[in-house]
């Protein structure tokens, strides 16, 4: 458990730095159709990627609203209008953008609907809406293939998907170009982060945060960034798997070193992710193939205390006839943490020497792997 104790002193580290950094005041004011009462404007963020939600809120008149706080960094949020006030995100009254948070006054301003605002104030919004031009027709594209998801077949689905995903290369690629061009920007560190994804890669991100200036390395930004970085490591392809004990379905604990000198598979899912389930037939697929010949899968679920029957279900709906972990913590999944997993499904193949062998393998990926593995 000594790495786990390294990440938690790395945890610490991050939230002292928070609490120490000099905190600058921000104010958001908007001008957006003519929405009055019983319409408000909130904003939603993290002072810390993974902590604690923040979520404050005004009522607006004529268009017209203010919010005000105070951050220790440029920080992202979503600023969403709801015409009813009833303080629910993403439904049919409401309307959200991303802008950042930034010392100083943030204009944000619409003849009609925050999708046609204009956001000025501070550099990173600047730099924000040079990059939102560029995505333009990426988003387009995007928003084209969502609207035609919900009346698609099974077959036509997974064509969307793939199309979806293939957006993903010319989008990282954008962020890409910005970052190498302006090495001094806070909003490159952003990007680094952006081009990682949900589910960067050490060798990736760390020659790019590498090459940002020292200046932008050393902002309180930069340094906690820094130590996701030391965390991501702990689990880059190579790295000795850190240990864990978490309980099964019935409440006995489970370590990873039971699984010394085998090679297991670490899934992390759960009953309520849907892409989890669709692809928890390929997993099974390859379960059923290696598991005479060495192959163990040990499943790490996401799901909460108030959806342990739905995951009980979910795997023997699905037929995972493996060991089942979780602490019904969610995200906040201690094993989730320890692997610095933000989004599922993911996976971790691990060697009989403790060593990570390979990671995020799906589909075909997992089949060839595993096939030469054990020829």
């Amino acid at each position: 458990m000594k790495k786990l104790n390294i990440l938690l002193t790395f945890s610490l580290f991050c939230v002292s730095l928070i609490a120490n950094a000099q905190n600058s005041k921000f104010v958001v004011q908007g001008k957006v159709g003519h929405y009055s009462a019983p319409a408000k404007a909130y904003l939603l963020y993290e002072l810390v990627p993974g902590g604690k939600l923040k979520r404050d809120s005004a009522l607006i008149n004529n268009g017209i609203f203010t919010l005000k706080g105070s951050i220790p960094y440029p920080v992202e949020t979503f600023l969403i209008i709801d015409t009813k006030g009833t303080n629910h995100v993403n439904s049919k009254s409401s309307q959200d953008i991303k802008i950042y948070l930034e010392p100083g006054v943030i204009s944000v301003t619409s003849p009609d609907s925050l999708a046609n605002a204009k956001v000025t104030g501070g550099k990173v919004n600047a730099d924000n809406e040079k990059i939102k031009i560029l995505l333009k027709p990426i988003e387009a594209k995007k928003t084209e293939l969502y609207n035609k998801y919900a009346a698609a077949s099974a077959d036509e689905k997974k064509v969307l998907e793939k199309q979806m995903d293939s957006l993903e290369t010319p989008k990282r690629e954008i962020y890409l170009k910005f970052i190498k061009a302006h090495p001094n920007h806070i909003m490159s560190l952003i990007g680094v982060k952006i081009y990682g994804g949900d589910v960067p890669q050490y060798n990736e991100v760390k020659p790019l945060f590498n090459s940002l200036s020292a200046d932008v390395r050393k902002s309180s930004r930069g340094i906690f960034y820094a130590v996701e970085l030391k965390k991501l490591n702990t689990t880059a392809v190579g790295s000795i798997a850190p240990d864990f004990t978490e309980n099964d379905t019935i409440g006995k604990p489970v370590s990873l070193h039971d699984y010394k000198g085998k090679y297991v598979l670490l899934d992390f899912w759960a009953s309520w992710c849907v892409p989890c389930r669709q692809e928890n037939p390929d997993v099974v697929a390859a379960y059923q193939k290696f598991k005479d010949k060495g192959l163990n899968v040990l499943g790490v679920s996401l799901d909460a205390a108030s959806t342990k029957t739905a995951w009980i279900k979910a795997i023997q709906t699905d037929h995972l006839t493996w060991t089942h972990i979780s602490d019904l913590k969610s995200f906040d999944n201690q094993v989730a943490r320890l692997y610095s997993v933000v989004a599922i499904p993911q996976n971790f193949l691990i060697g009989p020497d403790g060593k990570i062998i390979a990671k995020n393998l799906h589909g075909a990926d997992l089949d060839k792997t595993l096939s030469e593995i054990f020829k």
